[in-house]
């Protein structure tokens, strides 16, 4: 499984390229790692927390940076099987965050406090995958 924990240069720049104003939702699919990786001198390094535990500090350390900029948690999911898609892309977290635009996430991104929680996400996460959307019309059809 190929890893992506952060964004690179270019879907970064492709991700503040568009629209700044409007509403967005990211879709959020993660993995854990069986054992947090901390770095070696973080305070949490030798407590042998597993990912999920690292993960739920990032929850605890994030969720009031996420409030303050006015975003919300939209829906959040278990995991049970893939119908169509890579059989070794299983996810232990899936959720939608919700953000008032672009400026909000940038903002939550940004904020000192948040990226004091970001290490305990880089020490859980053994691949993700983030994606933004814009809502749509909803209906009782496909497409």
């Amino acid at each position: 499984m190929t890893v992506y924990l952060d964004p690179d240069r270019a879907q970064f720049d492709a991700f503040k390229a568009l629209d700044r104003e409007t509403p967005l939702n990211m879709l959020n699919l993660v993995k854990f790692n069986d054992k947090a990786n901390y770095p070696g001198d973080h305070e949490l390094a030798r407590d042998g927390l597993s990912g999920a535990e690292a993960y739920a500090h990032y929850g605890t350390h994030s969720g009031p940076v996420l409030k303050k900029v006015g975003g919300a948690i939209l829906w959040r999911g278990d995991f049970e099987a893939t119908l169509i898609g890579p059989s070794d892309e299983t996810w232990d977290a899936m959720f939608i965050a919700q953000y008032p635009n672009a400026h909000a996430f940038l903002a939550m991104i940004s904020d000192p406090e948040y990226q004091r929680a970001v290490v305990h996400r880089q020490a859980a996460v053994a691949t993700s995958r983030l994606i933004r959307t814009q809502g749509a019309e909803v209906g009782d059809v496909f497409g």
